[in-house]
């Protein structure tokens, strides 16, 4: 990239290691849905693994997989414990490959691009001015709080895309867990599966629901399990990305020296190593917003808390049970931060630079 560029890139860098362009809040969403949907296809594998094993370990039989299951009365699905069908993430890509087809392993993917680009959409942005806000503010009236901006302003702006697209998330979960029809069979997309949820049958139990309680509910089953993940994963993740950036382009001398690819580079590596400490820290919170989402039982879904899912969840599994499919989850998190961060600033700055040249 010629040295004008670079210099220019350089000239607009903030305290925060990350460049502002004074762009505006839809050239910011376009930044982010760009990366969102790169992100979304490259790791969709890894995220249905994760989900397979969560939800298998909730109770969701597969057929056609070799396993004994035994009566168990107190558990999420069904009335039925089985033991392990899925061995682990490997295992679970040759039989998905193998009985499914290959193209299964991008099962959701559809929920997954709907998902992430509104939410990557407005979570990016609005970390963004939030961060730029808040760091502005607290240099000036109150330094000391200033290291602890990054954690607030992902926080907020997590809440905010997680209330608002949730619906996909949960179509995207069900997705994703239940293997629906036969091999070659066109399985229900998102569209369907949020029908499905909103006009599942009732049983006799529903008739003990106060009346308040109407089917759209349903539709944000489990949203206090997910933004219990979502709020602390964020919270980690930008508390342990900013420093990290700024210390690797420390290395290399400082923002003020770095070429482009310095900066690309290090956003990546911080949005990576972010998201595997994020992802590890926070799976047993992802256990139990999997299991909350894929719970059939509609009184259930509605009077179960997470912090009785994450207790049955440690009194049927213990330790390991919390983090059934932290491989995956840490393999899906960590390379998807470093390329949404990375791809993110550099179509900023792609942007910026159109922009001036006009």
């Amino acid at each position: 990239m010629p040295n004008q560029n670079s210099s220019s890139f350089q000239s607009n860098q903030t305290t925060s290691s990350s460049p502002d362009f004074n762009l505006s809040l839809s050239e910011r969403a376009f930044a982010a849905a760009g990366a969102a949907f790169l992100s979304a296809v490259i790791v969709n594998p890894l995220d249905v693994a994760k989900t397979r094993l969560q939800a298998q370990a909730a109770g969701v039989p597969y057929q056609n997989l070799h396993s004994t299951c035994r009566f168990e009365p107190n558990t999420m699905l069904h009335d039925t414990k089985c033991f392990p069908q899925y061995k682990g993430t490997v295992d679970v890509f040759q039989k998905v490959i193998h009985e499914e087809g290959f193209s299964r392993l991008w099962r959701g993917t559809n929920a997954s691009l709907a998902l992430a680009v509104p939410t990557v959409g407005i979570y990016m942005p609005c970390y963004d001015i939030l961060r730029n806000y808040m760091e502005a503010y607290t240099s000036q009236n109150a330094p000391s709080v200033t290291p602890y901006v990054p954690l607030v302003a992902g926080s907020v702006a997590r809440s905010l895309a997680c209330v608002t697209c949730y619906p996909v998330e949960l179509a995207r979960t069900r997705m994703q867990a239940f293997k629906d029809g036969q091999h070659g069979t066109k399985l229900p997309g998102v569209w369907k599966t949020l029908v499905g949820v909103v006009s599942a049958d009732t049983n006799t139990n529903m008739k003990n629901l106060n009346s308040s309680f109407r089917s759209f509910r349903f539709l944000w089953t489990g949203l206090g399990a997910q933004l219990s993940r979502d709020v602390p994963f964020s919270a980690v993740c930008w508390a342990t990305l900013e420093p990290v950036r700024r210390r690797i382009l420390g290395m290399w001398g400082g923002h003020e020296t770095c070429g482009v690819g310095v900066v690309v580079g290090a956003n990546f590596a911080a949005g990576f190593v972010a998201g595997v400490v994020a992802g590890a820290s926070t799976c047993p919170l992802d256990v139990a917003k999997t299991r909350r989402q894929i719970e059939k039982d509609r009184v259930r879904a509605l009077r179960m808390t997470t912090r009785q899912t994450l207790l049955e969840i440690w009194r049927d599994g213990g330790m390991k049970g919390l983090f059934t499919g932290v491989g995956p989850r840490v393999g899906r998190t960590g390379p998807s931060v470093g390329i949404v961060v990375s791809f993110y600033e550099v179509v900023k700055y792609a942007l910026h630079t159109y922009t001036t040249q006009d």
